[in-house]
């Protein structure tokens, strides 16, 4: 029946959240989470809506998901697959937050691990000040509750 067809098919189409349509192969598709629960359960071949993830963030994500899919089925060097995602990350702050937020949404362990750690090493060895001036983050504490923070966090500064 209808799991068959799609079987052949094998190609999912989804749905940005500026209403943009993306055909991709099932096995790009399943590197989310998400999506794949969304396939399982839905017996039909509509569009998976993803009303989180916008067609230039959702553009960002399948290229990752492509190539991680070819780069397996190849055996990739982990050399050449460790260079891709040393270059998909360079991108600007918000994109990086923007894609940090999909592959939560998505439920991608794999991309959410790069750029979180993408961020972090972006704080490595920064002071508080540096770090909120390289995420332009407001200091909303007063002079006594910064250093009652430090306080108790003394050993994070060492």
């Amino acid at each position: 029946g209808l799991r068959d067809a799609r079987a052949m098919a094998a190609t999912i189409t989804l749905r940005s959240s500026d209403d943009e349509t993306f055909e991709v192969d099932e096995d790009v598709a399943f590197l989310s989470e998400t999506i794949k629960s969304i396939i399982e359960d839905t017996e039909n071949d509509a569009p998976v809506p993803l009303p989180n993830v916008n067609s230039k963030i959702l553009t960002k994500v399948i290229e990752y998901c492509k190539y991680h899919v070819k780069a397996k089925k190849e055996n990739e060097s982990e050399a050449n697959v460790k260079a891709f995602n040393n270059d998909f990350v360079k991108v600007d702050q918000a994109t990086l937050f923007e894609i940090i937020l999909a592959a939560n949404y998505l439920n991608m362990k794999g991309l959410l691990d790069l750029t979180c750690m993408t961020v972090a090493n972006m704080m490595k060895g920064k002071t508080p000040e540096e770090i909120r001036k390289t995420f332009n983050i407001k200091n909303d504490f007063t002079p006594e509750e910064e250093e009652e923070v430090r306080k108790e966090n003394q050993w994070a500064f060492d």
